[in-house]
């Protein structure tokens, strides 16, 4: 059994449905996100940060799954932006304003490292399958692959010019979305001027790019069928060859195979369940959709209180008991 988990820029609360039954669950208080900045930490609990006027001190908010209060509320240096946590829970790291990163051991919440990681601010970050990579994303346009073997051993920094495994950067315009295929081990990266980047981790270089007739803010890959889903500024889901012996053309454009939409408004923010074989899109318009993802029919929609949705995650239920 899956649970949806949905949050929003402003103070809307994080809103949580049945995947399957579509009954809603416990609604968490009190939290207005920014884009990625929403993560299920080992599976225990959630933490956000939370968006703020860029003059105003950060925050960072954690709940329990079993009371919709805040339980603990914690203040960096600066603002963060995006979250993300290992699979085990171990650590959250956050990306500040500034292009720093931080990394924060979960049981004692002590500070472990940080690093200038871009020039401008942090918009994403995401763990690679196995937890040894870190993949940040930036308003500086760039996309860095860190290792995390390397940026706990001091002595080993201290002889690297450079602290990340690989710099992939091809314009200065902000990266909106990065995500990892399970089977190639490629980092996708979402870009906010229509193209997306296919970059080969392995071989440190870019493997294609595909153009989208509109903006597109959200990615999400579907690893058994070597596409992914690209949420577009004009409420569409697009469609794309993700093989690069993949060369279909269509209406849509080179490599993009197909395109459905029910949005009103911009497509934020997607993720793809394994589980249910299924599509789960936010919006704007202040929707939560999920669709078959062979068919794209719409299987249920889920309303969430008020103002857009900008975050979705998927967790399995028997850990919110």
């Amino acid at each position: 059994m899956d649970v949806v988990v949905a949050s929003s820029s402003i103070e809307a609360g994080i809103g949580c449905w049945d995947l399957h039954t579509g009954a809603e669950q416990l609604r968490y208080k009190l939290c207005a996100s920014p884009p990625h900045g929403l993560v299920c930490v080992g599976q225990r609990f959630l933490a956000s940060s939370q968006l703020r006027e860029p003059s105003a001190s950060g925050s960072v908010q954690y709940w329990s799954w079993s009371k919709p209060q805040v339980d603990v509320k914690s203040f960096p240096a600066e603002q963060i932006k995006p979250l993300a946590s290992n699979s085990v829970g171990t650590y959250i790291v956050g990306g500040g304003l500034s292009g720093n990163i931080y990394l924060w051991e979960v049981a004692s919440g002590r500070l472990l490292k940080k690093w200038h990681a871009h020039y401008r601010a942090v918009s994403c970050l995401v763990f690679s399958d196995d937890d040894s990579l870190l993949i940040s994303g930036s308003e500086d346009g760039g996309i860095r692959v860190w290792s995390l073997l390397l940026i706990f051993d001091d002595f080993r920094r201290q002889q690297q010019s450079q602290l990340y495994e690989h710099n992939f950067r091809e314009h200065t315009l902000c990266v909106t979305d990065v995500s990892q295929d399970m089977v190639e081990a490629m980092p996708l990266s979402c870009l906010r001027h229509w193209i997306a980047h296919v970059w080969s981790i392995s071989k440190g270089k870019l493997l294609r790019d595909i153009v989208f007739p509109t903006i597109v803010d959200a990615i999400a890959l579907d690893p058994g069928e070597h596409v992914f889903f690209a949420g577009g500024r004009d409420g569409k889901i697009y469609v794309a060859a993700l093989n690069a012996e993949s060369t279909s053309d269509s209406k849509y454009g080179l490599h993009i195979i197909d395109c459905f939409s029910n949005h009103s408004n911009a497509v934020t923010c997607l993720v793809y369940s394994i589980s249910g074989n299924c599509l789960i899109s936010g919006s704007e318009d202040g929707m939560v959709r999920v669709w078959d993802a062979k068919s794209h029919n719409i299987v249920r929609v889920f309303k969430h209180a008020k103002g857009p949705v900008n975050n979705i995650l998927v967790i399995n239920s028997n850990f919110l008991r």
